[in-house]
C-alpha cells in the first residue's frame, strides 16, 4: 500500500509557503492583466502567517494541521481566495481527522473533497476560468494512478504537474465567468488565470523538492522567479 507520511505533507505545505512568497509580486502582476492585481499579495498574506506561524500549528495528525491551516488562510487570505483556499483545506481536514499518514486513495478523495468545498462556495464549475480547471484535471490523474495496483508516487505527482501546465494553455482564450476577472468580459480572454497559475507552479515546486525530474514547457511556469 502507497502511503504519503505526514512529513510529506508538511513539506509540501512548507514548500508552498516559498512558492507563494517567492511569487507574491508574480501571480499579482498575472492578476493585473484581467483582475484587479491582488491574488499574489493577497494569497501571501496568509501563507507569510502560516510560514511565520508553523513552530505553533498543531502537528499531532494531518486532520488537526490541515485545519489550523484552513483558519489561518480563510482569516488572513483576502478577496475571494480566503474563503476559496480555506474552504479546500477544511474539507481535506475533515477526511484525514486523526491520520498520521495517508494512501493515494485518501489523498485523492481529500482533494475531492476540498473541490466539492470550493464548487459549493464559490459557484465555480470547470471551464469558468478558476483554479478548479486545475485542480479538477488533477483529481482525475489522481485516480487514474489510484486504479493501478502498484502506484508510484513521484510519477503521480509529475503527471498532476503536466496536466496543471497544460489547463493554463487551455483556459487562456477562455472568458472569465467567475471572481473579479469576470467583471471585465471579454478582456479576459487571451490572459492566464493566476490561480490555475498558481497550483501549476505549487505542483512543479513540490516535484523539485520531492526529487521528481520533469521539465516545465508552459512560460507562466518557466518565467516564475527564481
Amino acid at each position: 500500500m502507497t502511503e504519503i507520511s505526514q512529513s510529506q505533507i508538511e513539506r509540501a505545505i512548507q514548500t508552498t509557503c516559498k512558492t507563494v512568497l517567492r511569487n507574491e509580486l508574480y501571480f499579482s502582476d498575472l492578476d493585473g492583466l484581467a483582475g484587479d492585481g491582488d491574488f499574489g499579495t493577497s494569497l501571501a498574506t496568509g501563507y507569510r502567517v502560516i510560514q511565520n506561524d508553523w513552530n505553533d500549528i498543531d502537528k499531532s495528525n494531518i486532520g488537526a494541521m490541515l485545519l489550523k491551516i484552513s483558519m489561518l488562510v480563510s482569516k488572513h487570505v483576502g478577496g475571494s481566495s480566503g474563503p476559496i483556499w480555506g474552504t479546500g483545506f477544511m474539507k481535506a481536514a475533515m477526511l484525514s481527522k486523526g491520520k498520521e499518514a495517508v494512501t493515494l486513495q485518501e489523498l485523492t478523495d481529500m482533494l475531492g473533497s476540498a473541490i466539492e468545498g470550493i464548487q459549493a462556495r464559490g459557484g465555480a464549475k470547470l471551464g469558468d476560468k478558476t483554479l478548479l480547471d486545475a485542480l479538477i484535471p488533477v483529481h482525475e490523474t489522481l485516480k487514474g494512478h489510484c486504479a493501478s495496483a502498484n502506484p508510484d508516487l513521484g510519477r503521480a505527482l509529475c503527471d498532476c504537474a503536466d496536466v496543471a501546465e497544460k489547463a493554463i494553455e487551455e483556459t487562456k482564450t477562455l472568458v472569465a465567468h467567475r471572481g473579479r476577472a469576470s467583471q471585465v468580459g471579454e478582456r479576459s480572454a487571451g490572459t492566464p488565470d493566476p490561480g490555475i497559475v498558481s497550483i501549476a507552479v505549487i505542483l512543479n515546486d513540490w516535484c523539485k523538492e520531492f526529487g521528481v525530474e520533469r521539465t516545465a514547457t508552459a512560460a507562466e511556469v518557466l518565467n516564475q522567479p527564481a
